[in-house]
Order: C-alpha cells, then sequence, then structure tokens
C-alpha cells in the first residue's frame, strides 16, 4: 500500500512551482475562505463511518494549532454522496468503487474565496491507520486552502501529510511550514465571510456539479460562471 500512498498524493494546482522546503508556497493561487477576523472556525461535517472517526478527529485537531483558523469537527449535513453544504467543508466515507482514487478534494471558488468544500474517502481500498490519517490530513488541508509542499517522490522526507511520499507513518499531520503557510495565505481580512455554519447548500443546486475540465494529472477545474469555479483534486491510484 505504500506504493499506492506515493502514487496517490500527487494533488497539484496547474503552475505551481515548488522550491525547497524552506522557501516552497503551497497555496492553491491564494484562494481562501473569506473571513472578518483571525482566527476563524471552519465546520467540519461529521458524515464519516466510525473507521474514520479517530483519523478525522485527529486531523482536525493537527490544523487547529494554525494561528489564523481552528477547524471544529460538527455534525455532518450530507450523505455518502458528500452534498456540498455552503460555508463548511462535509467530510463523508463510502465504497465508492475502485475507480482509481483513494480521496478526493473538491472547494468551490467564487471570485479568490473558498465558499465550500468536500473531502470523499474510499473505503473501496483497504489503508493503513497510518495511510488513512495521511489521507484525511492531506485532503482538510486542501480545503484550507494548501497545495503539496513536494511531489518529487525520492526527494527527502518533510514529515508532513502535504508531502508526496511512500512513508506515511513519518507524515501523518501538519508540519511547520503548513502553519507558516496558512498564515501567509490569511494574513490578511476580508469584508465578508464565506466560512459559517449554514442549514442549506446552494441555493439553486448548480455549484453541486462533475469534475469538469481536466488541468493536470489530478486537477479538474469546472467552470460555473459569474467568476465561480469548482476544483476537485484527485488523490489517484
Amino acid at each position: 500500500m505504500l506504493k499506492k500512498i506515493a502514487a496517490l498524493t500527487i494533488i497539484a494546482l496547474s503552475g505551481i512551482l515548488l522550491q525547497s522546503p524552506a522557501e516552497a508556497s503551497h497555496s492553491w493561487n491564494g484562494y481562501h475562505w473569506a473571513r472578518t477576523n483571525n482566527p476563524f472556525p471552519i465546520s467540519l461535517g461529521d458524515n464519516v463511518s466510525g473507521s474514520w472517526d479517530s483519523e478525522l478527529r485527529v486531523a482536525s485537531s493537527n490544523w487547529s494549532v494554525s494561528t489564523v483558523l481552528d477547524t471544529h469537527v460538527v455534525q455532518g449535513w450530507s450523505n455518502r454522496s458528500c452534498k456540498p453544504i455552503v460555508g463548511r467543508v462535509e467530510v463523508c466515507n463510502a465504497k465508492y468503487g475502485r475507480n482509481g482514487w483513494l480521496g478526493v478534494a473538491t472547494v468551490w471558488i467564487s471570485g479568490d474565496h473558498i465558499i465550500q468544500g468536500t473531502v470523499k474517502l474510499n473505503d473501496s481500498y483497504q489503508m493503513s491507520s497510518a495511510e488513512k490519517q495521511l489521507v484525511v490530513c492531506q485532503e482538510i488541508g486542501h480545503t484550507l486552502g494548501l497545495d503539496h509542499q513536494d511531489e518529487v517522490f525520492d526527494n527527502a522526507n518533510l514529515n508532513t501529510c502535504m508531502d508526496y511520499t511512500s512513508s506515511p507513518e513519518s507524515n501523518q499531520h501538519p508540519n511547520q511550514h503548513d502553519y507558516d503557510e496558512l498564515e501567509f495565505i490569511y494574513n490578511h481580512v476580508d469584508s465578508t465571510n464565506t466560512a459559517f455554519a449554514s442549514t442549506t447548500s446552494s441555493s439553486s443546486g448548480a455549484l453541486n456539479v462533475g469534475w469538469g475540465i481536466k488541468a493536470s494529472d489530478h486537477l479538474y477545474i469546472k467552470d460555473l460562471g459569474h467568476g465561480n469555479k469548482a476544483y476537485t483534486f484527485v488523490v489517484s491510484v
């Protein structure tokens, strides 16, 4: 399974060039949740079964170490289809099929702002606890606005879940550079909030759409019009 994780964790935004770990910038073109103050809350809707509960809560606790945001595991408002809910991230697991991916993170963008996100975890493939922790940590990191720190398989181990690695045991959690990058992304405040607890999904349902056009090996972009886009990052086999 380690070799699969190495192939599964390349989730890259087209056009980002990564330098050495000390110099790396691994944001998704600066896409971020709009908010009027820091730290701000992000709700992680728990739609996962007991086999993922521990990993989800560990990942939430890890990302909340950040000085600019706090993630909170709350009751899920979706199901195995992982319908997005405005203002939060829904996290789901199911046997989605042996279709080539272990995890999929999708964020919906309006202008520069993330307005909703989903994480799907695929139980059709068997994973160790360490592999599951790496995958859920990484996918949540993507919904916060982070890309990979490194995508070169044989580079030095960076000890972060945002790394392309064959060593999940030592890459289950964020590292300091992930927290530094979040500070860089969220080093300002906005005039509005897109991170909030909403009880409704997108009003028209138009944002819950297919993956769209393939932009790179692991990234799909759907243009929804009027400055709105959906980015889907696929952890593929």
